[in-house]
């Protein structure tokens, strides 16, 4: 028969074995505590993010390019929250985050401040959430960092610019009144397309109908304008610096099949800014799709619809 005393070193290994596991357990247990923290990355920009709500921790990757994320924080920040502890990141260059100095913002970039942003905030794993250009940025870091991700959101989310580009130009072009539309020649280069359709756009103030379900979500976020802070040295610098947008320019749709996590596709229905049926070209192997009411905006404009989507993904993760 065993003694105390030969038993004793077993029973202390034991019990140390069970402190290291209560600890883990802890530490794994432990809230992402709510509130501004402080980031900075390795090159020295200060991102801006802010933590808010329950549940598995979030981030969210703006659209734009550039936009931040101001205004889905302010205006579908209780949907999000209610499902997520979300990460409100303004990427560099935007919002309410500063600019490079070296305009550093390629996309491999943009994918490493994500992950210094992980890392910084002490994250095993979380789930991104993107919008419209978002998720070209979303999509290239799930497939760098997959043992990063638990989970990834596409919001009419573009994988593909040159497509959603075309689909945008040729809408747009429609949208224009006939009598003050000038000829487009659709051999020409898409980008001469684009920009000549979406300033037509501005100068007749019809923008809101290619992107906005409602009227009333134009006047929401015009609301918004005077305390958006709006840094807009990212999307000044991917437009105007040779070069910078060709990381961007990736079809990533290509890859969509490699990537085994899970993956929620929310696209609109009549969103014609990313492309009604661009969604089409996802082949996750561990995809959802969930086709939203409306355009461009379905986090903003459809939030009974955007949060039972939500609500029934995040019972998968």
């Amino acid at each position: 028969m065993k003694t105390l005393y030969t038993l004793r070193p077993a029973l202390q290994r034991l019990a140390l074995l069970t402190v290291l596991v209560v600890a883990w357990v802890g530490l794994q247990a432990r809230p992402l505590p709510n509130g501004t923290p402080s980031v900075t990355t390795t090159d020295g920009v200060a991102l801006y993010a802010r933590v808010a709500g329950q549940g598995l921790p979030c981030v969210f990757v703006h659209g734009g390019p550039g936009a931040g994320s101001f205004a889905v924080e302010s205006l579908a920040g209780p949907v999000l929250e209610a499902q997520f502890q979300m990460i409100y990141l303004d990427q560099r260059g935007s919002g309410r985050s500063a600019s490079s100095p070296a305009k550093s913002y390629g996309l491999d970039r943009l994918v490493l401040d994500l992950e210094e942003l992980r890392q910084q905030l002490g994250l095993k794993k979380w789930v991104l959430m993107s919008h419209s250009f978002g998720g070209i940025i979303a999509t290239a870091y799930a497939s760098k960092y997959p043992e990063r991700v638990q989970g990834l959101i596409l919001v009419n989310s573009i994988l593909s610019l040159p497509a959603s580009m075309e689909s945008y130009a040729s809408a747009g072009y429609a949208l224009l009144p006939a009598a003050t539309r000038p000829p487009l020649d659709p051999a020409a280069p898409l980008p001469q397309r684009f920009f000549m359709v979406s300033a037509l756009l501005g100068q007749q103030r019809l923008q809101g109908q290619l992107m906005y379900a409602h009227d009333s979500t134009a006047t929401r976020l015009a609301r918004l304008e005077p305390a958006q802070p709006a840094n807009l040295d990212f999307a000044s610098s991917l437009f105007n610096q040779p070069g910078s947008i060709d990381g961007y320019l990736q079809d990533f749709t290509a890859i969509t099949a490699q990537l085994k996590i899970p993956v929620l596709v929310l696209p609109g229905a009549a969103d014609h800014v990313t492309g009604p049926t661009h969604h089409q070209s996802f082949h996750f192997p561990r995809q959802q799709v969930v086709v939203m009411p409306g355009k461009h905006y379905a986090l903003i404009e459809s939030p009974r619809e955007f949060g039972q989507a939500l609500a029934g993904f995040g019972k998968m993760l």
